[in-house]
């Protein structure tokens, strides 16, 4: 048996009223991945938060290396051995990559008031080397994409050589290169003797990653597995209480009507995209995959008029109203949700029915430019019951939710105003495995009822199971398109994606 890194004891943490953990154990050997896993909500990131000193618990006990462990902040965390990735942002855009990297020490290349940047750069581009993430570190880190932004985080975890290194939802903002590199210093870490505590609502990836898993439920440890334990229908049942067996994905080869309901016609963008053109139809499910960087998710936004295009056409066919701008795209009934969801899909600092409500203006307009209180409330109450929102009033802010329950307000302020169109940049990014089988099943009557979804995705078994036609993309353009009836494999899609 190998000896005890971590041991976390009987850890509870309250806020006001609710409780986040209750009476928590684990422990993390020295050279193993562990997986922690629960629903939306169940206190993975707040057991996590606490062992890496983000916030203090309520009550319990922690030993690291078999002292007591009690650290006051990240930064003291971090010189002792213990470095986060958080599921959140945790970048400052408006700085240099370098600056990032090395944010809260920057004395190591200082002398007096003077900090050595051209130094500091130098030392941020040879770990980056190292680590294999190509970035520059002289770059502004707000011109990267969100992939890039979170190996950065990656990085700096990385370069102080923790003890513990812990990865909170980190993969689901991740491109199919960066969770390979991710994994691959995840084992390299184990191998050196270090731990990792890993943070995920992905099945697969934690069965295939780590060695043990602990499963959360409502704040409580349901249960841990050894590797020669793990089982899919198993682990789901831990985790939701209730069996889920087999696949959550579609199981018919239901077709779509030949009514072209968006066109993008030869659209060409600022970058990525140069005369693009497709067609989704009405009641079809259309899947776009790719690398992360094969224009895809640049796609998603000119279809919605949040990327400009400067030449070529985005039409919405019912209207005929050329898109431009996401005005144009709202009164045309077509909805979207970001990848980067902090950002582009959440007004954070809001309520949540602030943001329910922000689409649904001409549906709870009383007269004039006056909305109705009644109508609004009703209106955002239905969307939250609809999606089972964690949350103890639609008045509470955005930013203090989980992950998985900030997507259901991005995806519920779509549904709410009946979009006929929902262009989805990877929907179920932070998903727990009992939303994401609700969230399908939401896709597919929305499909039967003759609304349309471009889904975009990185995940391809999602884009497999789920769409009527597939367009895989490569350096801004079109190399495969097949149809579900042709029961593409994921072999198959990543030959044309590569």
């Amino acid at each position: 048996m190998k000896e005890m890194l971590l041991e976390v004891k009987e850890l509870s943490k309250n806020f006001g009223v609710t409780t986040a953990l209750n009476r928590v154990s684990f422990g993390i050997r020295k050279g193993e991945i562990l997986g922690l896993i629960g629903e939306n909500g169940s206190g993975k990131s707040t057991a996590s938060s606490i062992i890496a000193g983000i916030q203090g618990a309520t009550s319990g006990d922690m030993l690291f290396e078999g002292k007591p462990w009690k650290p006051v902040s990240p930064l003291l965390a971090q010189n002792e051995g213990v470095a986060m990735v958080v599921q959140e942002a945790g970048t400052i855009r408006n700085i240099l990559v370098a600056e990032n990297i090395f944010l809260g020490h920057e004395e190591i290349f200082s002398k007096g008031i003077f900090i050595n940047r051209r130094k500091m750069i130098a030392a941020a581009q040879q770990l980056l080397d190292r680590l294999e993430i190509k970035t520059d570190a002289s770059r502004v880190t707000e011109s990267l994409d969100m992939t890039s932004r979170k190996l950065i985080e990656v990085a700096k975890a990385l370069y102080w050589k923790p003890k513990l290194f812990i990865v909170d939802e980190t993969t689901t903002a991740l491109s199919l290169e960066g969770r390979k590199l991710l994994y691959k210093q995840m084992r390299e870490l184990a191998n050196r003797g270090g731990s990792v505590l890993f943070i995920s609502h992905e099945l697969d990836e934690l069965m295939e990653q780590c060695d043990t898993l602990t499963v959360l439920r409502d704040g409580v440890v349901v249960g841990s597995l050894e590797k020669e334990e793990f089982d899919s229908d198993r682990i789901k049942q831990m985790m939701v209480g209730r069996e889920i067996k087999g696949s959550y994905y579609r199981d018919d080869m239901d077709g779509y009507e030949d009514e072209v309901v968006l066109k993008a016609d030869c659209i060409t963008t600022m970058k990525d995209l140069l005369c693009f053109s497709l067609e989704l139809h009405k009641g079809e499910i259309l899947g776009i995959g790719g690398l992360s960087h094969c224009g895809m998710h640049t796609l998603g936004k000119a279809l919605f008029g949040a990327e400009k295009v400067v030449d070529g056409r985005v039409v919405a066919c019912n209207s005929g109203t050329i898109i431009t701008k996401p005005k144009n795209a709202i009164n045309s009934r077509i909805g979207y949700v970001s990848k980067d969801r902090d950002t582009e899909s959440l007004s954070l600092g809001a309520s949540i029915r602030d943001n329910i409500a922000s689409t649904g203006y001409q549906l709870n307009n009383l007269f004039g430019p006056f909305l109705s209180y009644g109508k609004e409330k009703k209106y955002v109450d239905e969307q939250i019951k609809a999606l089972s929102l964690k949350c103890a009033s639609m008045y509470h802010s955005v930013d203090t939710l989980s992950g998985g329950n900030k997507q259901k307000v991005a995806f519920g302020k779509w549904l709410a105003c009946d979009a006929n169109i929902l262009i989805l940049d990877c929907p179920t990014r932070g998903i727990d495995v009992g939303v994401k089988t609700a969230m399908y099943s939401l896709m597919y009557e929305m499909k039967k009822s003759g609304k349309s979804i471009v889904l975009i995705s990185e995940e391809l078994p999602e884009l497999i199971g789920m769409s009527d036609r597939i367009i895989i993309m490569k350096d801004g353009g079109i190399s495969c398109e097949i149809s579900r009836t042709e029961q593409p494999t994921e072999s198959y899609l990543v030959d044309y994606m590569l």
